[in-house]
């Protein structure tokens, strides 16, 4: 991975990701481009100056020259942030998702990650109780009480604190947040709702990246409206809010029956189980979960920690 010096003339450097060159590949001249996606990773929009002593037509100039990444084929890799086309001229705030955090059921751990038991011994021995380990998902047996929220809206606030908008107003149509696209790796766990119904992979790529699309309307389970309107403790967003997307991860069953994976890809640490005394080492591996809003474009990256009793 390198960059590429702007500095001159306009750079275009494009390759297909490793499935389109696996479609290519196969030569029989079913291969289409559709679709692509234009992202804006590297540019720190702060480098705008308006008092350049050159004039206006020097303003964005150090924006337009910055070194941007050479194009490359792991799409797992690329884009954090994409860029949208927004018609309205008359958009002060934009909205995000944010991971809502706030209550006991959507807590993360300590740590800074969602935990994921991968099987029952792990769930007996950290779930539930006072000492029990804070925002553990089960991941392998149903009803658990814990789960993963996002919610999506303007979260601007002033100076002291307050909202710029008040959560009262309604969030305009066109900035609603319709449809969202989970990503996580396919080799460690599975998206599932509250409900412990399992969501519909739509397709899983080279690097065993599984991609769930899930819609507002269709699936319910998983993406609803946030119809509150009040500035409460358990709103993650301060001010109009869009939908909320909720679901839970069960782990694969490769990680719930073997450790094969976990010797591969993670490490160990010591944990205190849920009677508050004993130390038991654990096994776990650290991955992210990404969310991306098909509507705005906005991405999130949800750290996970996949967790199994040694």
């Amino acid at each position: 991975m390198a960059f590429l010096d702007n500095s001159g003339d306009i750079i275009l450097d494009a390759v297909l990701t490793d499935t389109g060159r696996m479609r290519l590949a196969r030569g029989d001249g079913s291969f289409r481009i559709t679709k692509f996606a234009l992202g804006d990773d590297e540019i720190n929009y702060e480098n705008y100056n308006k008092l350049h002593a050159s004039g206006s037509a020097y303003y964005d100039l150090e924006i337009l020259q910055s070194p941007v990444l050479e194009a490359f084929t792991n799409n797992a890799s690329s884009m954090k942030s994409h860029c949208i086309s927004i018609s309205r001229t008359d958009l002060l705030y934009l909205p995000i998702i944010k991971i809502n955090s706030l209550m006991s059921s959507t807590e993360q751990n300590p740590s800074g990650a969602h935990m994921v038991a991968c099987d029952l011994s792990t769930e007996t021995a950290f779930a539930g109780g006072s000492s029990g380990t804070k925002g553990l998902i089960y991941g392998a047996s149903l009803g658990t009480p814990f789960h993963i929220r996002l919610d999506q809206g303007i979260d601007g606030t002033d100076s002291d604190g307050n909202p710029v908008i008040a959560p009262s107003h309604a969030l305009d149509a066109d900035l609603v947040e319709t449809q969202y696209q989970i990503l996580i790796d396919n080799r460690l766990g599975n998206v599932r709702s509250n409900k412990d119904n399992m969501a519909k992979v739509s397709f899983i790529d080279d690097d065993n990246i599984a991609s769930y699309y899930l819609n507002l309307g269709t699936d319910l389970e998983f993406v609803t409206e946030n119809t509150v309107r009040d500035t409460l403790s358990t709103q993650a967003i301060a001010g109009p809010r869009g939908t909320i997307l909720s679901f839970g991860i069960q782990s694969s069953l490769e990680l719930n029956t073997s450790t094969y994976l976990f010797n591969k890809l993670g490490s160990t640490l010591n944990m205190v189980e849920n009677d508050g005394t004993t130390v038991s080492q654990v096994r776990y591996i650290d991955s992210i979960v990404r969310i991306k809003g098909s509507t705005t474009g906005y991405t999130v990256d949800v750290p996970i920690r996949f967790i199994k009793k040694v």
